[in-house]
């Protein structure tokens, strides 16, 4: 309604511009200019409302020294009216040039009627309540904007720059590149993704990762761009750069979910082009019937559907800066609508609902093999992995002091094992099968029933087609499974489906407890995205959880694709269509709570904004209200959905409590 303020608006198929976007849309924020304009915008846009308003009171100052209707009052009421509604009818008139239709004709129609029968007062007071409510609701839009952006625009523009010497040089976070060393001091923030390579401290992650307690950083781990460098200084190798970034990614994701709809959106933008013709024939009906054209302006003011407008984008964008501060990154807010929906949820085991860190609990050597040996051969093969069973075999030869060979011609195959050369013989690492399929006899090993029946997963090693022995590992649940599996299962969701590559008894321990209702052991990528298929055949709207690499066939698959610990993970973020940037199990339940609230707000947003126009017609149809009086009700009938909606950015705070509570007085210093 303000022509001072810029608009962005979106047009649908049909070259019609979309009410939801109208009042509310959000560029990048790396756009300094645009968020500077847009301020300027505002303030200009204030100012002129302030003028006229005061042009208003004066003209009401001026009716009790002039008398009413001399021609000071008159012309201290025309100005202010000009004044205030020239910005409106500026820009419906460029409006109905570029053939769009907004809802701002209305208002513009009142306006001008009320300037040809000479109601200045009417006119003036109508268009400052109108450009007053376009300033809240536009400033409003800049605050959510912000509440984003917070979150998000924390890279320092500059680095301290590592040379072979040693010395250091400030440059522009913008130069760096893969490869570089950076140094960041306690207080700083972290310029780029990278790896530390000396130095120690505890970091904070909560603009990636959600979490609210800093974690320690070790040689060798991943830290982000944009998270807090808190207690010591840290050396760290630049693995990515700018855009490329885990926080430009999020940045990037978290702008476009924003610009995309909802259905309820669509059906909205779908009906804007009939709204202001029915509205015009109402008012015409009325001043035909009734012989009294204020009553037909204040139709026009009445019906002017801010409200309508503001019901769901200010929601989604409400929803979009919770879930933002919380570590869930959706890519399109129709994903969010989705979670709400979902019926049956398929998850994987390792690394979803157990830690992924395995711990070697057993060696079992064939005759004539050390233990030494058998975990030397495992764990050079698996040196270039990153499954956890490799990082767990990596740790306990670590731990051993054992010096490890290379390995080359390594190759991985995804939920079988790993085939590499190590000092010149062939070692395959893998399950029974991915041996036996290479025709490796396991029969000269213990058999490892018994223990795996125990929860122990096992490893099979093999050296130039003989099998030298196998090694059992143990997993545990994540602390917080069972409780979110329970909440889930309250929430509505009927299935909970557990997909694992481990064998039927580690499997079935697990599930047991969870409380899965269901559980598939044995599954390969190409099996996980068969039963998702057959899951969603069955009629029900499907979840897929998952870390997004060997899951990636499965997320796609299904309804709702959910990443757990997303950060630093390409893969994770572009295959799944939400992303949790921690593995916070607690996520899932308040990603379905926050979908229901969302739409619940919505809907009564849109309630109360078809409410309020219907009555408003009615009264303004009785002469039951002047078109101040509905200038003043449209103003405050925005305020209440703008309010409304609001309550949705500190939706989840709890889940901050609760992680400070649970880590309470916790002995481990490195949290994973």
């Amino acid at each position: 309604m303000i022509g001072d303020v810029e608009r962005d608006e979106e047009t649908d198929t049909e070259g019609q511009p979309t009410m939801a976007h109208e009042h509310l849309h959000l560029k990048d924020p790396n756009h300094g200019e645009y968020t500077h304009g847009k301020q300027m915008g505002v303030s200009l846009a204030l100012l002129g409302t302030l003028a006229g308003g005061v042009l208003l009171i004066n003209s009401g100052i001026a009716k009790y020294v002039y008398g009413e209707g001399s021609f000071n009052t008159d012309f201290l009421a025309m100005a202010a009216a000009v004044l205030l509604g020239a910005p409106i009818v500026i820009h419906a008139v460029g409006s109905l040039i570029r053939r769009e239709s907004h809802m701002d004709e209305l208002v513009a129609l009142a306006i001008v009627a009320a300037l040809a029968t000479g109601e200045y007062v009417a006119a003036g007071v109508v268009a400052f309540f109108m450009l007053l409510s376009e300033l809240v609701e536009t400033r409003t839009a800049m605050g959510a904007r912000a509440s984003i952006e917070s979150l998000i625009r924390l890279t320092p523009t500059r680095a301290n720059l590592l040379s072979a010497d040693g010395s250091e040089t400030e440059v522009k976070v913008s130069t760096l590149k893969a490869g570089d060393r950076i140094r960041v001091r306690p207080g700083d923030n972290i310029p780029a993704d990278g790896e530390v390579v000396d130095g120690l401290s505890a970091v904070n992650e909560a603009t990636i990762t959600g979490e609210s307690l800093p974690v320690d950083r070790l040689p060798g781990q991943q830290v982000f761009a944009g998270t807090s460098n808190l207690t010591g200084m840290l050396d760290i190798k630049v693995t990515k750069a700018g855009g490329d970034t885990t926080l430009g990614k999020v940045q990037s994701l978290i702008m476009q979910a924003e610009q995309t709809k909802i259905p309820i959106m669509r059906i909205i933008d779908q009906y804007v082009k009939w709204y202001t013709p029915t509205i015009l024939m109402v008012a015409a009906i009325v001043w035909f019937f009734t012989h009294d054209i204020s009553r037909a302006i204040t139709i026009l003011v009445i019906s002017c559907p801010c409200a309508l407008i503001l019901a769901t984008p200010t929601a989604m964008v409400a929803a979009i800066s919770a879930s933002a501060r919380l570590g869930i990154l959706i890519k399109n807010v129709a994903d969010l609508e989705i979670a709400g929906k979902i019926t049956a949820l398929v998850f994987d085991k390792t690394g979803t609902v157990t830690t992924g860190r395995l711990y070697v609990t057993k060696l079992t050597p064939a005759g004539g093999t050390e233990p030494g040996q058998l975990l030397a051969a495992a764990a050079a093969a698996e040196q270039m992995s990153k499954h956890p069973a490799a990082r767990a075999l990596h740790e306990v030869a670590r731990d051993a002091r054992l010096t490890l060979p290379t390995a080359q011609e390594f190759h991985e195959a995804p939920g079988k094992g790993v085939t590499a050369v190590v000092d010149g013989a062939t070692v395959r690492v893998g399950r029974d099968s991915f041996l036996r399929e290479h025709g490796i006899d396991l029969a000269g090993v213990p058999d490892p029933a018994l223990h795996e029946e125990q929860g122990f997963s096992t490893l099979y090693v093999s050296r130039d087609n003989r099998c030298i022995g196998w090694i059992g590992m143990q997993d545990k649940t994540r602390p917080e499974a069972r409780h979110a599996v329970d909440e889930l299962l309250q929430l509505g969701v009927k299935r909970m489906t557990m997909l694992t590559g481990d064998r039927d008894e580690v499997a079935n321990r697990v599930a047991a407890e969870l409380g899965c209702t269901d559980v598939k052991a044995n599954c390969l990528p190409t099996d996980k995205l068969d039963i998702v298929e057959h899951i969603k055949r069955q009629g029900h709207t499907v979840a897929v959880v998952g870390d997004g690499i060997n899951d990636a066939p499965a997320l796609a698959a299904g309804d709702l694709g959910i990443a757990m610990g997303a950060a630093g993970s390409d893969v994770a973020i572009n295959s799944a269509s939400i992303a949790l940037m921690s593995d916070d199990l607690k996520r899932l339940p308040f990603l379905v709570r926050l979908s229901r609230k969302t739409r619940s707000v919505i809907m009564a947003n849109l309630f109360f904004g078809v409410l309020f126009i219907v009555l408003g017609i009615v009264a303004a149809s009785a002469a039951w209200v002047s078109a101040v009086v509905a200038a003043v009700l449209h103003f405050m009938g925005s305020l209440i959905v703008v309010f409304n909606s609001a309550r949705l950015v500190r939706y989840g705070e709890e889940l901050d409590v609760d992680a400070r509570h649970a880590v309470a007085g916790r002995p481990d210093a490195v949290r994973r």
